[in-house]
């Protein structure tokens, strides 16, 4: 895997974290009763915690994914036996 490989790699997956990290620890300012507002608005984003998690559970996944891919523990016939496609033959 080249560096510019990796580093595509890594900013889907970074990018795919941030959405399912985004609801964590959201409350509404409907369920708070706050009067004169949108009741489907955070009360407190937390952006820059999200961020945070964001990179810690990125760099994660992308490390655990560059090192079985790296040490060639699951090739492509591999996958695509687990997921009960033909085996692809040249």
């Amino acid at each position: 895997m080249g560096i510019s490989t990796g580093i595509a790699i890594y900013f889907l997956i970074w990018w795919i974290v941030l959405f399912a990290v985004l609801p964590w620890g959201v409350k509404e300012h409907g369920e708070e009763g706050v009067p004169g507002s949108d009741p489907g608005a955070p009360r407190m984003a937390r952006v820059w915690a999200k961020l945070l998690w964001t990179t810690v559970v990125a760099t994660v996944v992308f490390a655990v994914l560059a090192f079985v891919y790296l040490k060639g523990l699951l090739s492509l016939d591999d996958l695509a036996r687990l997921m009960g496609l033909p085996e692809f033959k040249l």
